[in-house]
């Protein structure tokens, strides 16, 4: 992908302004809880520093934004001959079956982090996106997708609800979530301060959670759960709202991780609302290490959460859709992999799906 001189340079600045206005904001405000009543013994509430909400972990630190966005631009992530990706095969597809609404327990990767569940007669996504693009300004400044959705959108069964982790721009898809309102009016199951961002979008069907919180929706208690992340769309927003994992508990248990780091957050969850039957975890954007490992975890920390939070199986997201990281395309599985065998697991447990394959959980 080819940025113009011109757009790097704007987004820079962008960058550092953002940089400067966020890092003030941390450096100036006492520490204040956000109100809220923990449902979930083990759980701690997010809290918040003057005006950003912090991460679980007192030693977490992050990069600059200047420092991250001059790696990741003029590092040669978005540059041409950086990243020879080719998409990844998918799956055929049965909407048919699908739509069955049956109450059997499926999984299907549609892509990035964007899964389709079914439990319990209940359909629900994750974090959707059908963008093309992905990024500010309508994805003039952003990177592009490399595969295709593994569900056209048209084949979607009736959705229910949708969980959304944060407001970064491959997990909030603006264009997604409008279509998925008017299409479905799913319910939105979204952290603090998301809901207002719906309603200024007209769109109202929705309920906010912080970390411990949970509500019920078609019969299935949906637990807001923490992530080790940040958030921010704009230069103003920068950690104005929540990120967060999330357990689906029905029949069967269901995880999220959405974009986290790793951190003892895993084993809380486990411990306070497992075993889990699935978990779906990141195996992808995991560098350059030392600016992404506070807030993404890499392939071997994926597996070590996946036992943390004591799940039966593990599928695979947040890999092989859109060039956001430096490592090739193709990698995350292969770490699994090796990490699997070093560990002597069981390889039947952990799912690499197609985009578009479905599976039974």
């Amino acid at each position: 992908m080819i940025v113009r001189t011109g757009q790097r340079a704007v987004l820079l600045l962008v960058l550092a302004l953002v940089a400067s206005a966020s890092e003030a904001s941390l450096s100036s405000v006492p520490a204040s809880t956000v109100p809220a009543a923990t449902i979930v013994a083990g759980l701690q509430p997010a809290q918040r520093v003057g005006s950003a909400f912090r991460n679980l972990d007192p030693a977490y630190r992050r990069a600059s934004l200047w420092t991250r966005g001059h790696s990741v631009i003029l590092g040669g992530t978005w540059l041409v001959g950086e990243h020879r990706v080719a998409p990844l095969p998918l799956a055929p597809y049965d909407p048919t079956l699908l739509r069955a609404d049956s109450s059997r327990a499926t999984v299907t990767w549609i892509g990035h982090s964007t899964v389709l569940v079914q439990l319990d007669g209940v359909n629900f996504l994750t974090d959707p996106t059908w963008a093309d693009r992905t990024g500010p300004f309508g994805g003039l400044v952003g990177v592009g997708r490399y595969t295709p959705p593994g569900l056209p959108f048209d084949a979607l069964p009736r959705i229910d609800f949708v969980l959304i982790s944060h407001d970064h721009y491959d997990h909030l898809d603006e264009p997604t979530v409008r279509r998925l309102a008017r299409t479905f009016n799913p319910r939105f199951v979204v952290p603090l301060g998301i809901k207002a961002w719906l309603a200024d979008r007209g769109i109202t069907n929705a309920v906010e959670l912080n970390w411990g919180e949970s509500v019920i929706v078609g019969g299935l208690k949906i637990v807001c759960t923490p992530a080790q992340h940040g958030s921010g769309r704009t230069i103003a927003d920068q950690g104005h709202r929540l990120w967060a994992s999330w357990a689906v508990l029905g029949s069967k248990r269901f995880y999220f991780a959405g974009d986290t780091g790793y951190y003892r957050h895993f084993k809380d969850i486990g411990d306070a609302l497992g075993p889990f039957d699935l978990a779906a975890l990141p195996i992808g954007s995991y560098t350059p290490r030392a600016l992404a490992h506070p807030v993404h975890i890499s392939p071997e920390e994926a597996i070590q959460a996946w036992l943390d939070l004591r799940a039966g199986k593990f599928v695979a997201i947040h890999w092989g859709t859109f060039a956001l990281a430096r490592e090739p395309y193709d990698e995350p599985p292969k770490r699994i992999a090796e990490e699997i065998g070093r560990r002597s697991l069981d390889a039947r447990a952990v799912w690499i799906l197609k985009p578009g394959e479905t599976t039974a959980w």
